[in-house]
């Protein structure tokens, strides 16, 4: 590992952030208190908000810790198409009897207010999705001690985190679940991407900072392969769901491993930002039709997310996940963390015997 990571966590291990609630402190100082390090997920709170969690891992654990910010996004959604997408919903709204959001809500997240909490009192990682900050509040942030990391999903969005000024990179593959952190969401694009041992072995060739792979990771086995491909590091999210210290929704983490849910794709039917998801119902009747309109059509959505939570009905709600969801096991973190050390200390034995002469 780098020296910039080195100091921060004993395994080279990163729980990812994970807005919607599953990262709540607990479950970030149970990660860091294992050796690993954690990330609360500041997208969706309130600058208040995301500071009183702070508070409270801090209260909780002396280890470091990270805090992930959503970057503001511009207004490009063709108002029409979100239009055309909540008369589609109405039927949703009606079978769960609760009314749409309102797609113009302020979608900037706070990001301002966030950002100057935190160089005012600074936390050892921050970490930013959908985006690049600008040099100077990454160089803010650098004489704060803090180190940054931009979530990339291309060389090309790596090379421009690099010449921002970022200290490190979160390179995401497309089999990451949740949402996917490109800086421009294109529609011309289409619902692809690259898969994570390629794009890490193309970042590093053309960029010279730390990187944290992303995407689909669930075995220690598999994040000795990524730093074989030249990580620093590995981040898990789908992993750490079934944790009980998770503030996942109970449905979402029995959705990881239930049989109604054999498989993954990227979608824009929650949020119209491709994001990767358990294929339900939701998903197979309104993914095809959502535009590319973020964040209006995760307001549209947000009644409708909650309601489908309320009843009980995992068929209506947004079920983010990774390509290994399979394999996720229901662990406390902290015993989590050290299974995954031990296997990535056993694939490194298995590797070194088989390559011994």
């Amino acid at each position: 590992m780098s020296l910039a990571l080195t100091g921060l966590c004993r395994y080279p291990i990163v729980q990812a952030p994970m807005a919607g609630g599953a990262s709540r402190p607990e479950l970030v100082a149970a990660v860091g208190e294992a050796g690993g390090i954690g990330f609360l997920a500041a997208g969706y709170k309130t600058a208040d908000g995301m500071y009183n969690e702070v508070k409270q891992v801090r209260r909780t654990t002396g280890r470091s810790f990270g805090v992930n910010l959503f970057m503001p996004q511009p207004l490009v959604a063709d108002p029409s198409a979100v239009e055309v997408y909540r008369h589609q919903l109405a039927g949703e709204a009606t079978w769960y009897g609760t009314p749409l959001g309102d797609p113009d809500a302020d979608g900037d997240d706070g990001y301002e207010a966030k950002v100057a909490i935190l160089l005012e009192d600074p936390v050892p990682v921050a970490s930013f999705t959908f985006g690049c900050p600008s040099r100077e509040v990454l160089d803010a942030f650098a004489a704060a001690g803090t180190l940054t990391v931009v979530t990339v999903t291309s060389p090309q969005e790596a090379r421009n985190a690099q010449w921002a000024g970022a200290g490190a990179l979160c390179v995401q593959g497309t089999e990451a679940g949740g949402h996917q952190s490109t800086h421009r969401d294109d529609p011309q694009a289409g619902l692809t991407g690259t898969g994570l041992l390629s794009l890490v072995a193309e970042v590093r060739a053309c960029v010279d900072l730390p990187v944290i792979a992303a995407g689909g990771l669930m075995l220690g086995s598999q994040i000795t392969a990524v730093l074989a491909a030249g990580a620093d590091a590995a981040q898990l999210g789908t992993a750490f769901l079934p944790c009980p210290e998770s503030g996942a929704h109970p449905l979402h983490k029995q959705a990881l491993t239930n049989p109604l849910f054999v498989t993954t794709t990227l979608t824009r039917a929650f949020s119209g930002r491709p994001a990767r998801g358990l294929v339900n119902r939701f998903v197979r009747e309104h993914g095809p039709y959502a535009p590319a309109a973020y964040p209006q059509v995760h307001q549209l959505t947000s009644g409708l997310r909650t309601a489908a939570a309320q009843a009980g009905d995992a068929q209506g709600m947004a079920l983010w996940a990774g390509q290994g969801h399979r394999m996720a096991r229901e662990l406390p973190a902290g015993e989590l963390v050290g299974l995954l050390a031990a296997e990535m200390e056993a694939a490194r034995a298995a590797v070194s015997v088989r390559s011994a002469p």
